[in-house]
């Protein structure tokens, strides 16, 4: 029959614990004690460390999530900046711009004005192909603007940009929309002169989108450099209006005229901002008919 302990493990365990309490107290355990703890020691040191990496490593990772944070919101930060300076750069050249053709409009009072801006180019952000045989189409360089009839504007308008440079004529108008005729179109024919010597000629485009300068007597000297600007023959355009400068001067003694290239004094490519002149000083060619 087996004996119920189960009521005597406490006293037993009570015991005990009484009577290492007195050993230890008497110092009979030190012994006992100093090996013991010799060799928990190293545990307790292994446990601490985990601990105080565990510790480490969860502050750390708190520090990282804080330091993340920061950082997404300085990026947030640098990217309105990024965004505001743009703008800013933007209506900068915008500004400047309108600047540069309100002194247009300041240093020619005579003239009415209307500006405009660029809707859509020919020829310019691709190139043309070559003409087989004789093309209908006599827009091959353009640039479309959104001002028509309703606005004043009529076929034959000179338009300009920046500082008095010509950009072409208005060769076909609607109610909104204009197309403009550019200065470097195979079919422009501008007469013009040398601002410095004053030597005229007639400035045509070609179908690679260059400015020639013919119809330069053999006996004139073109200087490299020198302005080309818009004459009053003709009476189709304003006086002074510029067009380029000299780029290289070429003839041949079996041709009639010297023939100049032009380097265009705007790129055509970068238009934004037009003005288109829709009345400026003329004489009446017509009276001279009248009196005959």
């Amino acid at each position: 029959m087996k004996r119920d302990t189960g009521p005597l493990l406490p006293w037993v365990l009570l015991v005990i614990s009484i009577l290492f309490l007195g050993l230890s107290g008497s110092g009979l355990l030190a012994p006992l004690e100093s090996i013991f703890g010799f060799a928990i020691t190293p545990l307790e040191n292994t446990f601490a460390g985990w601990f105080d990496t565990l510790g480490t490593l969860t502050q750390t990772s708190r520090d990282v999530r804080a330091l993340q944070q920061e950082v997404n919101d300085l990026q947030a930060a640098n990217d309105l900046l990024v965004q505001e300076n743009i703008r800013l750069r933007e209506y900068a050249a915008e500004n400047e711009q309108l600047r540069t053709q309100l002194n247009f409009a300041q240093s020619n009072p005579t003239y009415q004005l209307i500006g405009a801006d660029v809707l859509e180019r020919g020829c310019e952000t691709l190139l043309c192909g070559d003409i087989v045989g004789q093309d209908t189409n006599p827009y091959l360089r353009y640039i479309i603007i959104n001002v028509g009839t309703r606005h004043g504007v009529a076929t034959g308008m000179p338009v300009v940009t920046g500082g008095a440079v010509l950009v072409g004529r208005v060769a076909r108008v609607s109610v909104n929309l204009a197309y403009v005729q550019l200065i470097n179109d195979p079919d422009s024919r501008i007469a013009a002169m040398l601002q410095q010597s004053r030597i005229s000629g007639l400035v045509v485009g070609s179908v690679e989108g260059n400015m020639i300068m013919t119809e330069i007597l053999p006996d004139e000297t073109v200087n490299l450099g020198e302005t080309i600007v818009t004459s009053a023959v003709g009476g189709l355009l304003p006086r002074g209006l510029i067009l380029g400068q000299i780029d290289e001067v070429t003839y041949q003694e079996s041709q009639l005229f010297q023939e100049a290239n032009i380097r265009p004094a705007i790129d055509f490519r970068r238009l934004e901002t037009v003005l288109v002149i829709t009345d400026f000083p003329q004489p009446n060619l017509d009276e001279l008919k009248n009196e005959e």
